[in-house]
């Protein structure tokens, strides 16, 4: 299991968390999900509800990732599997990301 903090302008948002290859789950954290002064993080993940559900990556987060040759470039540099699409975020949606989304691998202590 992997876990990320997922950051909207630096304020803590959620987890996006990948149980297994084929189960990932975004939850807003309780202070964010309450507060009417921050949004959404996306338009296909709603403060409608706090918890989300997929069988595959969320559509707005593996959009965050490089495509064609870049992704490639990425992959080998970093040693990630191609198609490990959780790694390569995690791996590169830490930093210098277009919007206002950034996020950051949560390990277990």
């Amino acid at each position: 299991m992997r876990k990320a903090q997922v950051y909207y302008n630096k304020e803590l948002a959620g987890t996006l968390t990948e149980l297994s290859p084929k189960e990932y789950v975004f939850r807003y954290e309780d202070p964010y999900f309450t507060s009417r002064e921050f949004p959404a993080i996306s338009l296909t993940l709603p403060k409608q509800q706090q918890e989300y559900r997929s069988d595959h990556l969320f559509p707005f987060f593996f959009n965050m990732l490089s495509e064609g040759i870049n992704r490639d470039l990425q992959s080998r540099q970093l040693q990630i599997d191609e198609q490990d699409y959780f790694g390569l975020l995690l791996a590169t949606a830490q930093y210098d990301t277009i919007g206002a989304i950034t996020l950051r691998p949560l390990t277990d202590s």
